[in-house]
């Protein structure tokens, strides 16, 4: 813009074009498709911010600084920042991964001695068991999916707390009764005292 104060005659930086007359500037097209795609691929990369922290699942692939992991996958088992978890997004072999909120304990959602997913629950050996262990161990065995347990276990778990809670409220009914009781017992206690102390 300063150029124009100072010459009479100005050229265009990319095309050479010569200018007398101040013309209105317009966007260069050229510069702005750099700058999108720029932008573009610096988006794709995860920001500051993503560093894993206190209380974060690393992701398991990062070399050097770890980046905070946005989901594990039962089936590799790993976690993976979101960069690194685009192949089981775009990739067909791994579409059908289970992938579940990051969790620093995959392990113990492993069998061990197969080291697959923990998927199925023997209601007969009450434990849970991966698929390879249908087959050869538990063949013949009630079993439930996993999910199922767990929904069936958290009623009972409910159901238990309400008990648990009524039965704290009859007790708290019961001891106010009582020592509402026992107040009008020393009330009564008192007067008759008093009452046997003016006749004598």
């Amino acid at each position: 813009m300063d150029c124009w104060d100072q010459s009479q005659e100005c050229s265009c930086p990319q095309c050479r074009h010569t200018f007398t007359t101040r013309h209105e500037l317009n966007r260069n097209t050229m510069l702005n498709e750099v700058f999108k795609k720029l932008k573009k691929t610096t988006l794709s990369f995860p920001p500051h911010q993503n560093y894993v922290g206190p209380g974060d699942v690393e992701c398991d692939f990062c070399t050097g600084k770890k980046f905070r992991a946005v989901k594990s996958c039962l089936t590799c088992p790993a976690s993976y920042c979101q960069t690194h978890l685009q192949p089981h997004y775009e990739g067909d072999a791994l579409k059908h991964h289970k992938l579940v909120d990051p969790d620093r304990n995959l392990k113990e959602k492993l069998c061990e001695k197969h080291q697959k997913s923990l998927e199925i629950f023997c209601k007969t050996d009450d434990s849970c068991i991966c698929m390879m262990c249908v087959v050869i161990e538990h063949n013949g065995h009630k079993m439930v999916e996993l999910e199922t347990e767990r929904e069936e276990k958290q009623k009972q778990l409910g159901e238990t707390l309400s008990d648990i809670k009524r039965g704290l409220v009859e007790r708290e009914k019961t001891l106010k009764e009582t020592r509402r009781a026992m107040e009008e017992m020393k009330v009564s206690g008192i007067g008759r005292q008093h009452f046997i102390s003016k006749r004598g």
